[in-house]
């Protein structure tokens, strides 16, 4: 599955292709409680269609109107929502958010089938727009690069900025992995065992079949990396664990029931692991839903992993099992 910026480029194109006129919108700087960040893109077409998003909706619907009243700028222009509480309040920014985009006639598309032509091959590339003259060139990018807008250079990225690595090819991960790769994250899975290759069937996704600490190895992995262990197989998840908490990786987890945690956890205390690098695994992994089925657990992990990334320091069920402060006597 594309994220949602390649679907909103891949629709432009098609409406150019078919001869519509087409502009891009692109968040650049928020202020406040804006629903988007900087970098979310929106494509609309001449017949005011138009696909992804740059705000809760009532911006969408001005974007539009402007459109339909021939408001259609012809160079890359500011436009600023949000500036006063009032427009704020109009537009759907909650607690007076403000957002500033950058509208642009799109002419060329070559760029475009570059973008998407490479990031197919699952490479992480760079758009830079020059604001005075219109030209757009694609570089390769560095995993660091950032969206950035100075008032003259527009850089945006695009491809799988996120990895994971899935360690067993099973019912879960085939769940799991579609729903990371909508999410922006490059999905490897791990399995050595010979009878799980034949049931792997995740378009874009990539098959390892080597050792998963040997992989974890080759993959260099960094704090956008994510590695999720589901094989119930010590020999498998135990391995890549111990490299994954060595690591810079913002995220590790292992399925398992507390009491497998628990004794996972005795187990990697025999190796060169630290504690604080051991209280680093996240196990039994996911958020608690009550979940069954490998899609209800799927959600759970998935869920924990977004909130990590998005920097939600306790999730509901740390709180939950958290100490209560004791109630306050009733005053008589």
């Amino acid at each position: 599955m594309d994220s949602l910026d390649l679907q909103v480029l891949t629709q432009a194109r098609d409406w150019r292709a078919a001869g519509l006129e087409v502009w891009l919108v692109t968040v650049v700087e928020t202020w406040g409680s804006a629903p988007r960040q900087p970098g979310a893109l929106l494509a609309i077409c001449a017949d005011a269609q138009v696909v992804g998003s740059v705000s809760g909706g009532c911006v969408e619907d001005d974007l539009i109107d402007r459109v339909r009243h021939g408001d259609r700028t012809a160079t890359p222009s500011i436009v600023v929502y949000g500036v006063s509480n009032e427009e704020a309040a109009r537009f759907g920014l909650p607690c007076g958010g403000n957002l500033r985009l950058l509208q642009e006639p799109l002419r060329d598309t070559a760029w475009i089938d570059e973008v998407l032509a490479r990031t197919q091959k699952h490479e992480l590339v760079v758009r830079r727009l020059d604001i005075a003259s219109g030209a757009v060139t694609v570089e390769h990018a560095a995993r660091q690069v950032r969206f950035a807008f100075d008032g003259r250079t527009l850089v945006a990225p695009f491809g799988p900025r996120w990895r994971m690595l899935l360690i067993g090819a099973g019912a879960l991960s085939r769940v799991v992995a579609p729903i990371a790769q909508a999410l922006d994250f490059e999905v490897t899975c791990c399995d050595p065992r010979e009878e799980y290759h034949r049931g792997w069937d995740v378009p874009g996704s990539i098959l390892r079949t080597e050792m998963p600490d040997d992989v974890a190895q080759q993959m260099q992995l960094d704090a956008q990396c994510a590695v999720i262990a589901v094989t119930h197989d010590p020999k498998l998840d135990d391995l890549v664990l111990l490299e994954a908490l060595k690591s810079p990786a913002f995220y590790v987890g292992a399925l398992g029931s507390a009491r497998n945690d628990a004794k996972r956890r005795e187990r990697l205390a025999l190796f060169d692991l630290s504690a604080a690098q051991i209280a680093r695994l996240r196990g039994p992994i996911g958020l608690n839903l009550g979940s069954r089925t490998p899609a209800e657990i799927a959600v759970a992990i998935v869920a924990e992993l977004v909130a990590v990334r998005n920097g939600v320091t306790e999730t509901r069920r740390e709180r939950a099992a958290a100490p209560q402060p004791e109630a306050a006597p009733a005053t008589p």
